[in-house]
């Protein structure tokens, strides 16, 4: 009896563990900071280097701090390119700096990943990136989409279709 009784609160553990948001993951987070370690490991490539926004990137897309969750941005056009106003947590303030990512093989823009370090220096700007606390700059840059993503735990799953209010 005593063994079931120690049982019980590793099982109940197991069960709620199991229905959470598999995105929510220690593994999940551990391979996204992999990931977004890969996406710095690709920019000095200097041919997936963008020096224009993608064509695609319009509307409401998504975005990502590293180290935080995902989140919504609105995009528009700004003085200096485009303009993506970022609308969740985590905003770094200065250093910092954004990259629009682009699926190299399909070229697709997938979303604009955001980083707590400083900028590349000489780096070509596609626009700025607008959040709580400020401006950063917006880059732009193909990468080698499965290299960085991983279909268990994307970097930005597919948009929520449900409508909100």
């Amino acid at each position: 009896m005593k063994r079931i009784l120690f049982l019980l609160p590793i099982v109940s553990l197991s069960i709620g563990c199991t229905t959470r948001d598999p995105a929510d993951s220690a593994m999940c987070g551990i391979t996204f900071l992999a990931s977004a370690n890969r996406v710095l490991d690709q920019m000095p490539n200097i041919h997936a280097v963008l020096t224009d926004p993608p064509p695609d990137m319009t509307g409401v897309i998504q975005a990502r701090v590293v180290g935080y969750g995902r989140a919504r941005a609105l995009v528009g056009d700004g003085p200096d390119g485009v303009l993506v106003g970022y609308e969740g947590e985590g905003f770094p303030e200065l250093p910092g700096f954004g990259v629009a990512l682009v699926d190299d093989s399909i070229e697709v823009f997938r979303g604009v990943l955001i980083f707590l370090i400083e900028p590349p220096e000489d780096y070509p700007e596609i626009g700025t990136l607008a959040g709580a606390s400020g401006n950063l700059p917006l880059f732009g840059l193909r990468v080698n989409w499965s290299s960085v993503n991983s279909e268990r735990c994307p970097i930005f799953p597919a948009p929520d279709t449900t409508s909100r209010g």
